[in-house]
């Protein structure tokens, strides 16, 4: 009887392995049968989009052949359903594989296993047509399942399934490879609108199904290589326990055989000493693109910060450095530091450079958040295991070669920072590869998405021997310090990190906080920014100059000693402390400092052992201060501001303190794992310096401007002034916007030009400068205006006209944000005219408009008769009364309006004295900002005369062009409206045309 039993229940016995294949056929022919039936029936229906139908469009897409035409949708969705119970019995199988009690990665991936197929029923089953967004949301959700289910999956494959895991790694990496040519077609069909590009989309969107379904078809090698069987239950004759990181890297290490192979097919291709060369030069450029990806993170989401003057909520991207966590995961940890592993997340950070092409700013956040996920696991490990672990294998064969080995004991990450603030400088001070830099704006792109693919395949076809080095390369036993030491390691990288990023990102930010205006006393931005990149050199060379001396050791603690942590302290005082000269010295010793830790902090971090916690913790540090560095200005418009308001010292001190961590104070000892060099290498060094020095040099002779700004029509005195609010450079769909602002500042010739919202030499506005473009292509004089550590949105001037003299101001604000203003005096066709620039606080604080009002009355009183331009964003309406800020200055100021009658105003103000007013135009903003450009005409009296007369009605004698000269005349290409005329989306608007005025007669002009 019992025998009989047996052979019943043998009889109901099957391998599990089974249900991988049913899956696969299944999934396979629920799919095929949808595009068959579709292609059949309605061929031309489901090849039709919005941009094109058959024959320029002949492939349908996935959602139009399973969502939209009855039956084969119908069919579809029975079909899928009847897939359901495999998927889910292939995500509990394998669960039961790999669960472990000492690794929490394979919940992990069942958890992600589970929401990704209850996601793909959801985007399956509610299409595009019943309703879009859900649809969408599901799909994303579904695609970023995938990342913890397949690189999860990867990860837990037994070691003993070789063939299994290599299977993942080629279907998972071309999965998520496909994405990329995917996304420019659907760019070019949604964007661009071309016809048959939807068609190219399709063949990738099957692409993507198909490779989906081929990496879960691998869930079969599994369930045979364990023998799991399905009886009554679940029972396996195996005991699969969890990865083992040293058995993975032992697996994963080539045979003597194929790295001899390998290495001939790589001296064939390319000398030896030449291979070190190409190599070198891909690891820079990918630290440069490792500071360029992330350094775009803070600008595109605090794109909707500034739209919401709040908390937007996309502030949470700014965490996505945090994905380090992950290392602490040790399978996934064994995964990121193999060959494959690092190619994989070299690839997906590249997201961050196609952002660019997405044409939606939350788009662009997202793209950019996934690739700073990526690319902080990818660079933790990279310091994890050295940057010159690759070299070991083959240093013995190059000795002669003293160039790369000097080159190989400086971080690459340091040369990459330094690459990536001189192609700013060269660039405008835009880098030219962020994602919310395009062709229009200045960007270079799609060379900086070829570069990056040479260099991956650079790094993809060396060798196996130095290949696999990431994943066995460790820290000598003696480095490696006590697991006590790991918290203020962190600390310091994180304090370094954030120091480095918010004060050499960009060459000229230290010259903004040094900057006090006219006349020059200080550093000029696009002149003297060479010197911050001569400096950055300085620091980073002088670890290898101490390093290869005669008692190298000795002279490298030098680095590490309590002195030399108070020599960059003094330098960040002397920074936050003084002003012009004296300060900017200050910045290019605290430089040198910055950069000369960078090795020896780094390495500490490295030293550990706790690549997890000590990466996580180091970007927790960098996140905390970024929002402290933010809180300072932005305390108007945040939770508890006011604890941080204007207290830069004390995030610079915080700061300061944390980089103290990396140094030897009396009762606790740092290990000096510097590299020696040979003495000989003093030559290498001074070539690199010249190298960096000439570069940097030349792009400042270059850029430097071949003759003096003039004004646009020194003849009959005129002067065009203007006022804008330029909303941080970004425009509304989140795209620099310097060139658009030069075009149409070109086309309306002005001589005088007062920007608002300016201040960008901040990590949330990505450390530009947002005057380069317009001063350099255009000529014009320029006051920067308050620096960062003023704390104000910052303020501009620029001017054809020489600047005589120019005072920065910091308007009373008890209660409200910090308001700055530039009182400037211009040398205008021989007279001396004041210029006030200013930006008021917002109507939320009565008391800051009043007090602030009064005190710019005050300024351009003081100069009563002399001539007054006052160019702001003030917020009131025409003629209010006191305490509204109008009144004030009007009668207080001694000024006029640029026209009294002109009651459609709420933020921008054109007021003046002492001049013959003969023009006023308001031209919209098109999609550059939130306000309008104004712009006041005004004729300066002969020098000796003043205003002969001053009344009403002769300054409101009004006039058509026509009955003035041509000289007066604005621009006739910008009349028009939002549908027809106009140009670049400006016209001329409220009233429809420039108002002109008379100059009264008996006017000496």
């Amino acid at each position: 009887m019992d025998a009989q039993s047996d052979r019943r229940r043998a009889r109901l016995t099957f391998d599990a392995s089974r249900i991988a294949v049913v899956h696969t056929y299944l999934a396979l022919t629920t799919f095929l049968t949808a595009l068959l039936l579709g292609c059949l029936l309605h061929y031309k229906k489901i090849v039709k989009n919005g941009v094109a139908g058959y024959p320029e469009e002949w492939f349908p897409s996935v959602s139009a052949t399973i969502g939209d035409w009855y039956p084969e949708r119908n069919i579809f969705q029975i079909m899928i359903a009847m897939n359901s119970g495999p998927r889910f019995a292939l995500v509990f199988l394998q669960y039961y594989l790999t669960r472990s009690a000492q690794s929490s990665l394979p919940t992990v991936v069942f958890v992600s296993g589970i929401i990704r197929t209850l996601s793909c029923g959801g985007w399956v089953y509610i299409t595009s047509t019943d309703d879009h967004d859900a649809h969408d949301v599901l799909m994303i959700t579904y695609i970023v399942c995938n990342l913890p289910w397949m690189f999860g999956g990867i990860a837990c494959t037994p070691v003993a399934n070789s063939e299994a895991r290599k299977k993942r790694q080629r279907f998972a990496a071309a999965f998520f490879l496909s994405m990329i040519p995917m996304i420019y077609f659907f760019i070019q069909h949604k964007v661009n609108r071309v016809p048959g590009a939807y068609t190219r989309y399709s063949f990738f969107e099957w692409g993507l199904i198909i490779l989906d379904i081929l990496y879960d078809s691998v869930a079969e090698l599994d369930f045979k290589a364990a023998n799991l069987q399905a009886k009554s239950q679940i029972v396996s004759d195996t005991q699969v326990s969890s990865a083992n990181p040293k058995a993975d890297e032992k697996s994963t290490a080539p045979d003597a055989a194929s790295t001899v192979i390998e290495d001939k097919r790589l001296r064939l291709a390319l000398p030896t000493e030449w291979r070190l060369v190409a190599a070198f030069l891909s690891d820079v450029y990918l630290s440069y693109l490792f500071w360029s990806i992330y350094t775009s993170l803070a600008p595109t989401l605090f794109y909707f910060s500034v739209w919401e003057l709040s908390i937007a909520g996309h502030e949470i991207a700014l965490i996505s450095v945090l994905a380090t966590g992950l290392l602490g995961i040790s399978p996934f940890r064994a995964w990121a530091r193999t060959h494959d592993g690092k190619m994989v997340l070299h690839s997906l950070s590249l997201v961050g450079l196609l952002a660019y092409a997405l044409p939606s700013p939350f788009s662009r956040l997202f793209a950019v958040a996934f690739a700073n996920m990526a690319l902080s696991i990818r660079q933790a490990v990279d310091w994890a295991d050295g940057h010159r672990s690759w070299y070991n294998g083959i240093r013995e064969r190059v000795r002669a070669i003293l160039l790369i080995s000097l080159l190989s004991a400086i971080p690459v990450t340091g040369i990459g920072l330094i690459l990536s603030s001189f192609s700013k400088h060269a660039n405008h001070s835009n880098n030219p590869v962020w994602p919310f830099v395009d062709a229009a704006s200045g960007g270079y792109n799609k060379t900086g998405i070829l570069l990056a693919l040479l260099a991956l395949y650079e790094l993809y076809t060396r060798s196996d021997n130095n290949r696999n080095a990431g994943a066995t390369a460790t820290v000598p036993r003696a480095a490696i310090s006590s697991s006590k030491t790991w918290l203020p390691q962190s600390i310091a990288l994180g304090g370094l990190l954030f120091t480095v990023h918010q004060l050499l990102a960009e060459s000229s930010t230290l010259i903004a906080w040094s900057w006090t205006g006219y006349p020059i006393k200080g550093p000029i931005p696009n002149v003297h920014g060479c010197l911050t990149l001569l400096a950055q050199s300085l620091g980073l060379l002088l670890p290898v100059l101490l390093s290869s001396s005669s008692s190298s050791a000795e002279a490298a603690a030098l680095l590490t000693h309590p002195l030399w942590f108070l020599y960059g302290a003094g330098s960040a005082y002397v920074v936050y402390s003084c002003k012009d000269w004296f300060g900017y010295i200050g910045g290019l010793n605290l430089a040198i400092f910055l950069m000369s830790v960078f090795p020896h902090v780094i390495s500490s971090a490295a030293s550990t052992g706790k690549v997890g916690r000590t990466y996580f913790t180091a970007w927790l540090v960098v996140c905390l201060l970024d929002l402290a560095n933010v809180w300072t200005v932005a305390y108007a418009f945040v939770p508890g501001g006011v604890y941080l308001r204007e207290r830069t010292d004390l995030v610079l001190i915080a700061q300061m303190a944390a980089i103290a961590f990396a140094f030897s104070w009396p009762r606790r000892s740092t290990l000096d794992i510097s590299p020696s060099l040979p003495g000989s290498s003093a030559l290498c060094i001074r070539s690199f310096l010249a190298l960096a020095s000439v570069a940097s040099l030349l792009v400042t002779v270059y850029r430097y401007p071949t003759s003096s700004p003039a004004p646009h029509r020194p003849g009959p005195r005129i002067v065009r002034a203007g006022i804008w609010t330029v909303h941080f450079g970004i425009d509304n769909e989140g795209r620099d916007s310097q060139r658009r602002m030069r075009d149409l500042i070109r086309d309306m010739e002005l001589d005088v030009v007062g920007l608002l919202e300016t201040d960008l030499h901040r990590i949330v506005f990505g450390n530009r400068d947002l005057t380069r473009v317009i001063t350099e292509d255009l000529g014009y004089y320029v006051d920067i205006g308050p620096g960062p550590n003023q704390h104000t949105w910052g303020a501009v001037l620029l001017s054809k006209f020489p600047i005589i003299n120019s005072t920065h101001h910091l308007l009373p604000s008890p209660h409200g944000e910090l308001a700055p203003a530039i009182e400037a005096v211009l040398d205008m066709h021989g007279t001396p005219v004041t210029v006030v620039v200013a930006h008021n606080g917002q109507e939320e604080d009565p008391l800051d408009r009043e007090l602030q009002s009064q005190e710019l009355a005050r300024i351009m009183a003081k100069t009563y008769p002399q001539p007054v331009i006052f160019l702001g964003y003030v917020v009131t309406h025409p003629h209010a009364q006191r305490p509204n800020p109008y009144e004030i200055l009007v009668s207080d100021g001694r000024v006029h309006d640029i026209d009294s009658l002109d009651s459609d105003r709420w933020c921008e103000y054109i007021f003046y004295r002492g001049l013959y007013r003969t023009a006023y135009a308001r031209v919209s903003r098109s999609t550059i900002t939130d306000t309008e450009l104004q712009i006041g005409q005004f004729v300066v009296p002969k020098y000796g005369h003043g205003v002969t007369d001053d009344s009403e009605i002769a300054r409101y004698l009004r006039s058509w062009k026509e009955d003035l000269p041509e000289d007066h005349w604005f621009p006739m290409e910008y009349y028009g409206n939002e549908r027809e005329g106009g140009v670049r989306g400006h016209f001329y608007h409220v009233f429809n045309t420039p108002l002109y005025y008379k100059i009264p007669v008996g006017a000496v002009v």
